[in-house]
Protein backbone atom coordinates (compact mmCIF):
# COMPACT_ATOMS: atom_id res chain seq x y z
CA UNK A 1 0.00 0.00 0.00
CA UNK A 2 1.31 3.17 -0.78
CA UNK A 3 1.63 4.39 2.75
CA UNK A 4 -1.54 5.18 4.60
CA UNK A 5 -0.68 6.65 7.96
CA UNK A 6 -0.32 10.45 8.55
CA UNK A 7 0.41 11.63 12.28
CA UNK A 8 0.39 9.64 15.18
CA UNK A 9 -0.69 10.23 18.35
CA UNK A 10 0.57 7.91 21.17
CA UNK A 11 -1.76 6.68 23.48
CA UNK A 12 -1.07 4.62 26.97
CA UNK A 13 2.62 3.33 26.71
CA UNK A 14 3.57 4.66 23.71
CA UNK A 15 4.00 3.60 20.30
CA UNK A 16 1.54 0.84 18.95
CA UNK A 17 0.23 -0.50 15.68
CA UNK A 18 2.58 -1.89 13.10
CA UNK A 19 5.90 -1.08 14.05
CA UNK A 20 5.15 3.12 13.25
CA UNK A 21 7.21 5.22 15.13
CA UNK A 22 6.28 8.02 16.41
CA UNK A 23 7.81 11.44 18.25
CA UNK A 24 6.33 14.06 20.84
CA UNK A 25 6.61 17.69 18.92
CA UNK A 26 9.14 20.04 20.96
CA UNK A 27 8.49 23.44 21.60
CA UNK A 28 11.56 25.55 21.82
CA UNK A 29 11.33 28.25 23.72
CA UNK A 30 13.69 31.84 24.50
CA UNK A 31 15.07 31.66 27.78
CA UNK A 32 12.31 33.14 30.49
CA UNK A 33 12.66 36.40 31.70
CA UNK A 34 12.97 37.93 35.09
CA UNK A 35 10.40 37.80 37.45
CA UNK A 36 8.57 41.11 37.12
CA UNK A 37 8.88 41.30 33.20
CA UNK A 38 5.48 40.94 31.96
CA UNK A 39 3.22 43.77 32.34
CA UNK A 40 0.73 41.64 34.41
CA UNK A 41 3.58 40.74 37.00
CA UNK A 42 2.04 37.31 35.67
CA UNK A 43 4.75 34.21 34.18
CA UNK A 44 4.23 34.37 30.56
CA UNK A 45 4.43 30.57 30.61
CA UNK A 46 1.49 30.46 32.66
CA UNK A 47 -0.80 32.10 29.28
CA UNK A 48 1.46 30.20 27.07
CA UNK A 49 -0.02 27.02 28.36
CA UNK A 50 -3.44 28.23 28.67
CA UNK A 51 -3.18 29.46 24.55
CA UNK A 52 -1.63 25.60 23.54
CA UNK A 53 -5.24 23.80 23.99
CA UNK A 54 -7.09 26.78 21.93
CA UNK A 55 -4.66 26.51 18.93
CA UNK A 56 -4.35 22.99 18.86
CA UNK A 57 -8.47 22.73 18.27
CA UNK A 58 -8.22 25.58 15.56
CA UNK A 59 -5.67 23.36 13.69
CA UNK A 60 -8.10 20.24 13.96
CA UNK A 61 -10.84 22.66 12.56
CA UNK A 62 -8.57 24.06 9.97
CA UNK A 63 -7.27 20.43 9.08
CA UNK A 64 -11.21 19.47 8.25
CA UNK A 65 -11.57 22.42 6.34
CA UNK A 66 -8.67 21.67 4.11
CA UNK A 67 -10.42 18.37 3.78
CA UNK A 68 -13.52 19.65 2.29
CA UNK A 69 -11.88 22.61 0.80
CA UNK A 70 -9.54 19.87 -1.38
CA UNK A 71 -12.68 17.77 -2.30
CA UNK A 72 -14.40 20.88 -3.41
CA UNK A 73 -11.51 22.07 -5.42
CA UNK A 74 -11.20 18.95 -6.95
CA UNK A 75 -14.74 18.39 -8.05
CA UNK A 76 -14.89 21.87 -9.65
CA UNK A 77 -12.40 21.19 -12.00
CA UNK A 78 -13.64 18.05 -12.85
CA UNK A 79 -15.53 17.77 -16.39
CA UNK A 80 -18.62 19.20 -16.94
CA UNK A 81 -20.09 15.50 -17.24
CA UNK A 82 -19.08 14.71 -13.38
CA UNK A 83 -22.08 13.37 -11.65
CA UNK A 84 -21.11 14.04 -8.38
CA UNK A 85 -22.24 17.66 -9.03
CA UNK A 86 -25.59 16.60 -10.02
CA UNK A 87 -26.31 12.91 -8.83
CA UNK A 88 -27.14 12.74 -5.16
CA UNK A 89 -28.12 9.32 -4.76
CA UNK A 90 -25.49 7.99 -6.68
CA UNK A 91 -22.68 10.23 -4.88
CA UNK A 92 -24.42 8.89 -1.75
CA UNK A 93 -24.10 5.22 -2.83
CA UNK A 94 -20.58 5.47 -3.69
CA UNK A 95 -18.87 7.37 -0.78
CA UNK A 96 -20.70 4.96 1.55
CA UNK A 97 -20.29 1.78 -0.16
CA UNK A 98 -16.02 2.77 -0.57
CA UNK A 99 -15.99 4.18 2.82
CA UNK A 100 -17.66 0.42 4.69
CA UNK A 101 -14.89 -1.23 2.30
CA UNK A 102 -11.71 0.49 3.70
CA UNK A 103 -13.14 0.12 7.02
CA UNK A 104 -13.36 -3.36 7.18
CA UNK A 105 -10.21 -4.08 4.79
CA UNK A 106 -8.32 -2.03 7.69
CA UNK A 107 -9.69 -3.62 10.82
CA UNK A 108 -8.98 -6.83 12.24
CA UNK A 109 -8.11 -8.67 15.79
CA UNK A 110 -4.14 -10.92 16.13
CA UNK A 111 -6.28 -14.28 15.33
CA UNK A 112 -8.90 -12.49 12.63
CA UNK A 113 -6.91 -11.30 9.69
CA UNK A 114 -8.47 -13.61 7.65
CA UNK A 115 -12.08 -11.93 7.81
CA UNK A 116 -10.15 -8.75 7.03
CA UNK A 117 -8.89 -10.66 3.58
CA UNK A 118 -11.98 -11.98 2.85
CA UNK A 119 -13.56 -9.07 2.56
CA UNK A 120 -10.47 -7.62 0.22
CA UNK A 121 -11.46 -10.49 -1.86
CA UNK A 122 -14.55 -8.54 -2.67
CA UNK A 123 -14.20 -4.94 -2.61
CA UNK A 124 -11.01 -4.72 -3.89
CA UNK A 125 -9.93 -5.04 -7.84
CA UNK A 126 -6.80 -4.21 -9.85
CA UNK A 127 -3.32 -2.24 -8.71
CA UNK A 128 -5.71 -2.03 -5.36
CA UNK A 129 -6.09 -5.87 -4.63
CA UNK A 130 -2.17 -6.31 -5.30
CA UNK A 131 -0.94 -3.62 -3.13
CA UNK A 132 -3.19 -5.64 -0.45
CA UNK A 133 -1.40 -8.66 -0.76
CA UNK A 134 1.78 -7.21 -0.59
CA UNK A 135 0.71 -5.42 2.47
CA UNK A 136 -0.45 -8.39 4.24
CA UNK A 137 1.93 -11.20 3.10
CA UNK A 138 4.78 -8.35 4.63
CA UNK A 139 3.22 -8.03 7.99
CA UNK A 140 0.79 -11.07 8.80
CA UNK A 141 3.03 -12.85 10.96
CA UNK A 142 3.98 -9.68 13.11
CA UNK A 143 0.37 -9.04 13.62
CA UNK A 144 -0.03 -12.12 15.05
CA UNK A 145 3.06 -12.18 17.33
CA UNK A 146 2.72 -8.52 18.37
CA UNK A 147 -1.04 -9.00 19.18
CA UNK A 148 -2.21 -6.27 17.06
CA UNK A 149 -5.55 -5.20 16.92
CA UNK A 150 -6.48 -2.45 14.56
CA UNK A 151 -9.87 -0.53 14.03
CA UNK A 152 -10.85 2.20 11.53
CA UNK A 153 -13.70 3.92 10.53
CA UNK A 154 -13.92 6.45 7.68
CA UNK A 155 -14.57 9.60 8.71
CA UNK A 156 -14.97 11.91 5.83
CA UNK A 157 -15.57 10.36 2.27
CA UNK A 158 -16.00 12.98 -0.63
CA UNK A 159 -16.96 11.92 -4.12
CA UNK A 160 -14.63 13.89 -6.18
CA UNK A 161 -15.40 12.74 -9.36
CA UNK A 162 -18.52 10.12 -10.74
CA UNK A 163 -18.54 9.68 -14.27
CA UNK A 164 -20.97 6.34 -14.94
CA UNK A 165 -19.19 3.06 -13.54
CA UNK A 166 -15.92 5.03 -12.41
CA UNK A 167 -15.46 6.93 -9.57
CA UNK A 168 -12.98 9.12 -7.62
CA UNK A 169 -13.06 9.57 -3.82
CA UNK A 170 -10.85 11.32 -1.42
CA UNK A 171 -11.51 9.46 2.06
CA UNK A 172 -10.31 10.59 5.68
CA UNK A 173 -9.61 7.36 7.90
CA UNK A 174 -9.16 7.31 11.62
CA UNK A 175 -7.54 4.48 12.78
CA UNK A 176 -6.73 3.16 16.74
CA UNK A 177 -4.12 0.35 17.24
CA UNK A 178 -3.46 -1.97 19.94
CA UNK A 179 -1.11 -3.96 21.11
CA UNK A 180 -0.39 -6.77 23.83
CA UNK A 181 -0.53 -9.78 24.72
CA UNK A 182 -4.08 -10.63 26.75
CA UNK A 183 -5.64 -13.01 24.66
CA UNK A 184 -5.23 -11.46 21.37
CA UNK A 185 -7.32 -7.90 22.96
CA UNK A 186 -4.58 -6.33 22.69
CA UNK A 187 -5.06 -5.18 26.79
CA UNK A 188 -3.03 -5.59 29.51
CA UNK A 189 0.34 -4.14 31.38
CA UNK A 190 2.75 -4.15 28.33
CA UNK A 191 -0.40 -2.97 26.30
CA UNK A 192 0.20 -0.07 23.71
CA UNK A 193 -2.82 1.99 21.89
CA UNK A 194 -1.81 4.31 19.04
CA UNK A 195 -4.54 6.62 16.98
CA UNK A 196 -3.69 7.89 13.60
CA UNK A 197 -5.09 9.55 10.86
CA UNK A 198 -5.26 8.60 7.02
CA UNK A 199 -5.84 10.76 4.08
CA UNK A 200 -6.72 8.79 0.81
CA UNK A 201 -7.30 9.38 -2.96
CA UNK A 202 -9.31 6.39 -4.34
CA UNK A 203 -10.46 4.99 -7.36
CA UNK A 204 -13.34 2.86 -7.71
CA UNK A 205 -15.01 1.01 -10.09
CA UNK A 206 -18.59 -0.22 -10.35
CA UNK A 207 -18.28 -4.18 -11.17
CA UNK A 208 -21.65 -6.39 -10.95
CA UNK A 209 -23.72 -3.62 -9.01
CA UNK A 210 -21.21 -3.48 -6.75
CA UNK A 211 -18.71 -0.02 -6.14
CA UNK A 212 -14.80 -2.22 -6.26
CA UNK A 213 -11.67 -0.21 -5.04
CA UNK A 214 -9.05 -0.40 -8.17
CA UNK A 215 -6.74 1.90 -6.48
CA UNK A 216 -5.32 3.58 -3.28
CA UNK A 217 -3.20 6.12 -3.13
CA UNK A 218 -2.09 8.61 0.08
CA UNK A 219 -2.31 12.00 0.21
Amino acid sequence: MEGASAERRTGRGGAGGRGAMTTEPVLETAPADAPGDAPDGRPPGGRLRRALPAAAAAVLVLAGCGFFYAAHQERSAAPARNQALTDTEATSRVAGEVGNALARIFSYTPDGTEAAERSARTVLDGRAARQYETLFARVRDDLTEQRVTLSTRAVRTGVIELDGDEARLLVFLDQTSHRGSDKGKGKGENATTTTAAAQLTVTARLQDDRWRIVDLKAR
